[in-house]
């Protein structure tokens, strides 16, 4: 199993729409301002954030169940940023979809921008033949509120390369999060 670089990353993704948007190069200016780089980069692919959020709130005082989640856990926020509170947590999406080939494994990593801030992001593997937007998780450690940007860099995705094609793939034993749109809350 190898990681996979940025040749074969730029092949997949423009022959093979593995990432929809793509960036073939790494972007760090936009309109001459400089944002937290997203897009290609040696052995990875950085992601954005889409500009919508759902932000955790203990308004209703539920207890957090995965099993049984309460979707009134959660205010939306959509626009540039969102500011999560201390303590707290915000799911997003990315900017970009992904199909994920049958014999790569992807696994996700915090950008050490928001890393060295407190902000820890969450991603579990996409598995081979996932397809979605991914949903991110922003854990903010900190005791102050702090600030994600939206259609700016947040995480890097590391595609592992198998030494063979899997058994059974995500999409083939009806994974629930197959095909997933927008910031998808936890299914049972």
């Amino acid at each position: 199993m190898g990681v996979k670089p940025d040749t074969w990353i730029r092949s997949r993704a423009l022959e093979h729409a593995m990432i929809e948007p793509f960036e073939p190069g790494l972007v760090r200016t936009v309109d001459g301002h400089g944002v937290v780089s997203f897009g290609t980069s040696s052995y990875g692919y950085d992601v954005r954030c889409a500009g919508e959020f759902k932000v955790f709130t203990n308004i209703n005082s539920t207890i957090v169940d995965p099993k049984r989640f309460d979707a009134r856990s959660f205010v939306d926020v959509s626009g540039p940023e969102c500011i999560i509170p201390p303590n707290s947590f915000a799911l997003a999406r990315t900017v970009e979809y992904f199909r994920i080939p049958r014999d790569v494994l992807v696994v996700c990593l915090g950008k050490s921008t928001y890393a060295r801030c407190g902000i820890i992001v969450n991603v579990t593997p996409l598995e081979p033949e996932w397809e979605g937007h991914v949903t991110l998780e922003f854990s903010n450690t900190t005791p102050l509120p702090a600030r994600v940007y939206a259609n700016e860099g947040v995480a890097q995705m590391i595609f592992l390369g198998a030494d063979g094609p899997c058994e059974v793939s995500y999409r083939e034993r009806g994974g629930k999060y197959q095909g997933q749109r927008g910031v998808t809350l936890p299914k049972t």
